[in-house]
């Protein structure tokens, strides 16, 4: 009976950091990255912002999306044009 005790007492100076760490590290973890997400999210639209320069910041990002859509285009002739023989 002696010796299965040391190993339940050997077992359990194993085990427990663990169960320590997942108590203790994991909830620090999910809180640390909804702090970030919050603070981000919070980031991306001041409280200032207006509608008038949402609307501006919108349409930038479309007038952006547009470019990237004709560039990827052009590049895709071009690309064509310098591989054939």
């Amino acid at each position: 009976m002696g010796d299965e005790a040391e190993r339940v007492v050997a077992y359990a100076g194993r085990v427990f950091p663990w169960i320590i760490f997942a108590v203790v590290a994991v909830p620090l973890v999910v809180v640390g990255f909804a702090a970030t997400r919050r603070r981000t999210a919070a980031g991306e639209h001041p409280a200032n912002e207006d509608a008038q320069a949402q609307a501006r910041i919108e349409q930038e990002f479309a007038d952006a999306e547009a470019f990237e859509a004709e560039w990827r285009e052009k590049d895709k002739e071009r690309y064509r044009q310098e591989h054939l023989p």
